[in-house]
């Protein structure tokens, strides 16, 4: 794009914002942009129309009933796509987003038209909830387990979407679950995603800022697509590419001509403390499992699918091998299927008779995976931290 201003509207998602709408479309029409849209989102509090009627240069758009923070994306969507405007920037009609930020943006998507940015909260207020504090690290993670990206602040709803590209798409969700299934199969499709720093307001007074986030409903939606993600993730189906990226033929290739630089690429992939310690509780917890002679494909591929460091998945598999963690979980199934314990551990009554044992084999196995896995992520976790103290230390 020549000229970044020429093909970027600013979208003002609203519900209930009367106090805060016209303040936040007058500031980001001083910009320059294109144009500001705002989508009335069946608002009862005000006429939105009426409030920002003398407004130049505001498109005002309106559901007839409240339909969710999703649809009335989508709505903006479909209707600058219609107009082929390359970028729409979404901010919040709360005032909880300062619009002059949207200036950050532009330089990040002036050089295309297909690349994604997320605007990155600044936390360092003491108005800040925790539970927003906890709601990103929580959105983070699973972003990041889903798409194996660093997403500094998965749950931001200041954006920059390539309508475009984002438009081809196609959505579950319409609440504010879909800023979730947006970001992460944008980059399923390709789109690279980059972060900006970005002020945010929140009021010392609370209740001074109107927001339309429902705790319980919205964070069940949000875990279930997650869940719901997650899922599509480690099924080995091909995810519909927008932009082409490295095939995985060129891939191996290339790896097969460095073999020292794939060793090495092993060795450090998603090697951040979390990261190790989650890689060694999918492993734990796929070790425990009664599968005999897949436990390494089953570690290797998991650990792809979810972008984890497939070392580590793959050598913590060797704490659980036989006899312990087998004996045991024979132990625990027998118990809880026949309320006693198994007292002869013998060759004779494990490994004869294994064919007989089988269902308390998979029954004290699912029991014990979990916690096991627990335990062994959080010991990984402890190690990794006081290392990279102790490293840090030194430097």
């Amino acid at each position: 794009m020549s000229n970044p201003y020429s093909s970027v509207w600013c979208v003002i998602p609203v519900f209930n914002n009367g106090r805060s709408v016209r303040d936040v479309s007058e500031r980001a029409l001083k910009l320059g942009l294109n144009g500001v849209m705002v989508v009335d989102d069946g608002s009862t509090d005000i006429d939105v129309e009426s409030e920002l009627g003398d407004l130049n240069g505001v498109t005002v758009l309106k559901h007839k009933s409240n339909m969710g923070k999703g649809r009335a994306l989508l709505t903006a969507l479909h209707f600058l796509s219609e107009h082929n405007v390359d970028y729409m920037i979404t901010v919040d009609g709360d005032g909880q987003h300062y619009p002059e930020d949207i200036e950050k943006f532009l330089p990040e998507i002036s050089e295309n038209d297909y690349t994604m940015v997320i605007g990155c909260r600044d936390f360092s207020s003491l108005n800040v909830p925790e539970k927003s504090r906890f709601g990103r690290s929580f959105s983070n993670f699973w972003a990041f387990v889903e798409t194996g990206c660093k997403i500094n602040d998965a749950q931001s709803g200041f954006r920059a979407y390539p309508v475009k590209y984002i438009s081809r798409l196609h959505f579950l969700c319409s609440h504010y679950n879909f800023e979730t299934e947006v970001l992460v199969k944008a980059v399923w499709a390709g789109i690279p995603v980059k972060n900006v720093n970005i002020r945010v307001w929140y009021p010392e007074t609370p209740g001074k800022r109107v927001s339309s986030f429902k705790p319980f409903m919205d964070n069940l939606r949000i875990t279930l697509i997650n869940i719901h993600l997650v899922g599509l993730r480690i099924l080995p189906f091909p995810r519909r590419k927008l932009l082409k990226t490295e095939r995985l033929q060129d891939k191996i290739k290339r790896h097969f001509r460095n073999p020292l630089k794939l060793i090495r690429e092993l060795l450090v992939e998603h090697s951040t403390t979390k990261g190790l310690a989650a890689a060694a509780g999918v492993g734990a917890f796929l070790a425990v499992l009664p599968i005999p002679g897949f436990h390494s494909i089953v570690i290797l591929y998991a650990a792809s699918r979810l972008h984890l460091n497939k070392v580590m998945a793959f050598n913590i598999q060797h704490f659980f091998m036989p006899p312990f963690v087998p004996f045991l979980s024979l132990e625990v199934g027998h118990y809880l299927l026949y309320g006693k314990w198994l007292t002869e551990l013998t060759f004779d009554s494990v490994c004869c008779q294994l064919g007989s044992r089988i269902l308390e084999w998979w029954i004290g196995s699912i029991i014990l995976a979990l916690p096991l896995a627990l335990i062994t992520s959080g010991l990984v976790y402890l190690c990794a931290s006081i290392i990279r103290k102790c490293y840090n230390a030194k430097l």
